[in-house]
């Protein structure tokens, strides 16, 4: 099946589950209320892209830059975003539930509210993420940077912080960490 959607294109709803946009630079794209479950947007790029009310559940999106792209309220639960580039990501409200995020960069990201319980976020990049009532119940953060990370309010039960930087985060009781 043939795609044809490039760089700064305009689309809404468009059904592109199980789609293989492998490599595909759809940078600036808007694909709102989009379908991308199950679909392989590896090493895709997405700077920039708007993909918000989208529904990536179980994608593939390992390598994928989506530096600055705008993902709020979109459903990502069970996607693999090992080695994505995040940076500077708007995700508010967004559910990354049992992702597995290994490397990930979330550097300067947004992440108010954002659900990611369950993920697997080994030696990610949190350095200065907005991190404010997110929930991360079960996240692994082993080894992740959170320097200067803001977790106000973030729910943090039973997550396992071993070797994480958290110099200069602001705590979800407010307090900033040595």
């Amino acid at each position: 099946m043939m795609y044809l959607i490039a760089a700064g294109s305009a689309v809404t709803g468009v059904d592109l589950s199980k789609a293989d946009l492998s490599g595909a630079n759809l940078s600036e794209a808007t694909l709102r209320y989009a379908d991308l479950s199950d679909a392989n947007l590896s090493e895709a790029i997405l700077y920039n892209a708007s993909l918000a009310d989208t529904n990536i559940g179980g994608a593939n999106l390992k390598g994928a830059n989506l530096m600055n792209a705008r993902l709020e309220r979109s459903n990502l639960i069970d996607s693999e975003l090992t080695g994505v580039n995040l940076y500077g990501a708007i995700m508010a409200d967004a559910k990354l539930t049992r992702c597995q995020m290994i490397g990930v960069n979330l550097s300067f990201a947004r992440l108010n509210r954002v659900d990611l319980s369950r993920a697997n976020l080994r030696g990610a990049n949190l350095t200065e993420a907005d991190l404010v009532d997110a929930y991360l119940a079960r996240t692994n953060l082993t080894g992740a940077n959170l320097s200067k990370a803001n977790l106000i309010r973030a729910e943090m039960s039973s997550t396992n912080l071993t070797g994480a930087d958290l110099r200069g985060a602001v705590m979800p009781d407010g307090t900033i960490n040595d």
